[in-house]
């Protein structure tokens, strides 16, 4: 059964308290955007073209999506396998065939779903770090685009786990605002939660948000200034490895928990949109 008007709102509740948590950088990260510029300058050109290269990729999955989209098959197919668990024996009422499927499934199955989503992402990214961190800045070339990469499917595995789609350009457009939240500053996270607010509701948001996005390369020069500590610690052969392990672990956390409220809260006010609808009828 899905939630009542009542659970919804506790849950509604929840994320924004989780949102007004979101209010500063973690000291750490203050201090790890500081020798970003001076690095910058450090950088070989070859990393720095690496760099712009994985920009321009992400600019195009924007436009066109690319390389970047995945298979939905996977993602519906683990939903699925959470539902089984979650309700065992009881008898299915809808079949997970496509991802408007999975827009009727009871919150606590998403959520599932996104967690265990989250938790091996995470790993495979802590993984990532370690590996491209043996060989210091020579590794960090690879390491920069896989690590972009891995949190744009992330965050489009997080969408499909709350039934929307990342193939539509408009639902791309908000896959690029989650990664904006997860490293945006005070000022950029309270920008992005107004932009967000009445998406569900406001037939106008796309094309806002689509005008917004022109400037794509300004998203992702913010996203990119959470390297500065990789590229300062990163050109360390060997001792790259720890501190790659740990901030590419750092991020695809990030990006996971901020897709995940982002996504779940547009569910949940989606639902209670329907439930007052039911009610004046």
């Amino acid at each position: 059964m899905l939630e009542s008007r009542e659970q919804l709102l506790q849950e509604l509740n929840v994320i924004q308290t989780w949102e007004s948590e979101q209010k500063d950088l973690w000291f750490w990260e203050k201090i790890g955007r500081l020798p970003f510029q001076l690095l910058d300058r450090l950088t070989p050109k070859f990393l720095n073209k690496k760099i712009s290269e994985a920009l321009n990729e992400l600019g195009n999955y924007l436009q066109a999506g690319g390389r970047y989209l995945i298979s939905e098959g996977g993602t519906l197919r683990h939903i699925a396998e959470v539902r089984q668990r979650v309700e065992g024996n009881q008898p299915a009422h809808t079949e997970i065939v496509a991802i408007e499927d999975v827009g009727t499934l009871p919150l606590r199955i998403l959520d599932q779903a996104a967690d265990e989503i989250i938790h091996n992402r995470t790993k495979l990214a802590t993984l990532q770090g370690a590996t491209t961190g043996i060989g210091g800045i020579l590794t960090l070339a690879i390491d920069i685009p896989a690590v972009l990469g891995l949190s744009l499917k992330t965050i489009q595995e997080l969408a499909i786990c709350y039934g929307y789609d990342p193939k539509i350009k408009q639902e791309r457009i908000f896959t690029i605002k989650c990664m904006q939240f997860s490293s945006a500053d005070i000022v950029g996270k309270k920008a992005i939660l107004d932009e967000l607010s009445d998406y569900a509701a406001n037939d106008q948001a796309d094309a806002q948000m689509i005008s917004q996005l022109q400037g794509w390369r300004e998203v992702f020069a913010t996203y990119r200034d959470n390297w500065g500590w990789k590229k300062l610690f990163q050109m360390i052969p060997i001792a790259g490895i720890l501190f790659g392990a740990w901030i590419n672990r750092g991020t695809l956390k990030d990006v996971g928990e901020s897709a995940k409220m982002l996504y779940r809260k547009r569910r949940i006010l989606e639902r209670l949109n329907e439930l007052e609808r039911e009610n004046m009828e």
